[in-house]
């Protein structure tokens, strides 16, 4: 998707959750967890971005309970076949679609400076 880091607004708004969600998210799945900056803002990587969509998958679009979601997470394999799969086919239509005009906005944005 292009970049190294993601803030926590900017996965959540991805994502199309709230920032606590992401951090109660946090709480309970050991696997998601993105780094934090000097400052102890959150950075997430693209590892830690398919792992919250994979989190968002199976609680919202599968409808699997907390507990039940951490037990596919802790399977290496269910897990790592899915991170190795691009952003991109991870993410829900309407999600990808909100991405890309975003993306398109900045693009705009850019060319507008010049």
């Amino acid at each position: 998707m292009g970049k190294v880091y993601y803030s926590i607004s900017e996965v959540a708004e991805l994502l199309g959750v709230r920032q606590s969600t992401l951090r109660y998210w946090e709480q309970e799945f050991p696997v998601l967890r993105p780094k934090k900056n000097r400052a102890g803002n959150r950075a997430y990587r693209e590892k830690d971005l398919k792992t919250a969509l994979i989190i968002k998958r199976l609680l919202h679009d599968e409808g699997h309970t907390i507990d039940e979601a951490r037990k596919l997470l802790r399977d290496n394999k269910f897990l790592k076949g899915l991170l190795e799969r691009p952003l991109e086919e991870l993410m829900a239509p309407s999600d990808l679609l909100s991405y890309i005009r975003r993306e398109l906005e900045g693009l705009l944005e850019w060319v507008r400076s010049w």
